[in-house]
């Protein structure tokens, strides 16, 4: 048996909807791992029940000196290793989005672990990893030597499978030193100004096609009607429709949404690439040659600019 720890983020006292997949990930593989679910702040009772259901077993609730640790990620850093000291933990799992990414990082070079991002698949048991390589074009298998392990999943790309517990919490305040070299002051949001789209269940995107920055506007209606993120090819980006924060694909950010809504793009390889492990690729393109239709599970040979305001609206009426 494993004790693994999984990094939680919450928002507004609610766990975040990729999180339940990392807590399936913790229970992979033929051993019965024992499930810690690491989070900072004072929402351990609020998350609890969405904790339990998906596996957590303990819920650790960190306290830091600072009220508010998010400012200060150095801090995070070294509370969370102390953490895995205290409580014995064989490896670390987080989302491997813009924070996870960063705080993983942190964590495994304080600690001089091996870091694997952007797991595909997981086996606690064998000690054996794989990961994306290449922008999608390729799988890593790689075998872990040593503990602890700090692993990133993809997000998304593991189901969230109920496996309810009783979980109990853990309150821990590490015997830190208050560290302030780097303090984050202010966090000025970029993109869509919706989700991102490395972490999104749902992404509409737009291509070249789309013709103005100002026509992004109809993706972003229709998104806002389902709470989707709205990304955008390299085409769409390099004539100055949109941020390159809204990229996907190989030169852009890999994603694994539920449901991928491309309108106007081609799907060359380098699109396909960072968006192939979608679970649901719907098209919708005026062009019955376009390379895409044969790579979605849904095509849509029509106008964009007819296609999409009238799912705005069907939505709408939902």
């Amino acid at each position: 048996m494993a004790r693994i720890g999984v990094l939680i983020e919450e928002k507004d006292g609610k766990v975040k909807r990729t999180n339940l997949g990392a807590l399936t990930a913790a229970r992979q593989g033929s051993v019965d791992n024992e499930v810690y679910a690491l989070l900072f702040g004072d929402h351990a009772e609020t998350c609890r029940e969405a904790l339990q259901r998906y596996g957590a077993e303990k819920i650790v609730a960190i306290r830091t000196p600072e009220p508010d640790p998010s400012a200060f990620p150095e801090m995070q850093a070294a509370a969370l290793c102390l953490a895995m000291d205290a409580f014995l933990l064989d490896a670390l799992l987080g989302v491997a989005g813009q924070y996870g990414k960063d705080m993983l990082a942190r964590v495994a070079s304080l600690k001089g672990a091996p870091l694997v991002l952007d797991c595909l698949e997981i086996d606690f048991s064998s000690g054996i990893v794989k990961k994306s390589h290449f922008s999608g074009k390729t799988t890593a298998t790689l075998r872990l030597n040593g503990r602890p392990w700090i692993l990133g999943i993809r997000p998304n790309i593991f189901p969230e499978l109920a496996d309810p517990r009783n979980a109990e919490i853990l309150n821990y305040e590490p015997r830190i030193q208050e560290a302030k070299r780097l303090a984050i002051r202010e966090i000025k949001h970029g993109g869509s100004g919706g989700p991102d789209v490395s972490e999104a269940e749902i992404i509409i995107s737009g291509g070249r096609p789309l013709g103005s920055g100002e026509n992004f506007k109809i993706l972003r209606d229709c998104a806002a009607v389902f709470g989707a993120a709205v990304g955008a090819s390299r085409a769409a980006v390099d004539a100055g429709f949109a941020t390159h924060a809204m990229q996907v694909g190989q030169t852009g950010k890999t994603v694994s949404p539920r449901l991928y809504i491309a309108c106007g793009i081609s799907g060359s390889v380098q699109h396909f690439a960072g968006m192939k492990t979608s679970k649901i690729i719907v098209a919708i393109n005026n062009d019955a040659d376009a390379p895409i239709f044969s790579k979605c599970d849904y095509g849509l040979i029509g106008d964009l600019f007819k296609v999409v305001p009238a799912l705005t609206k069907a939505l709408g009426k939902g």
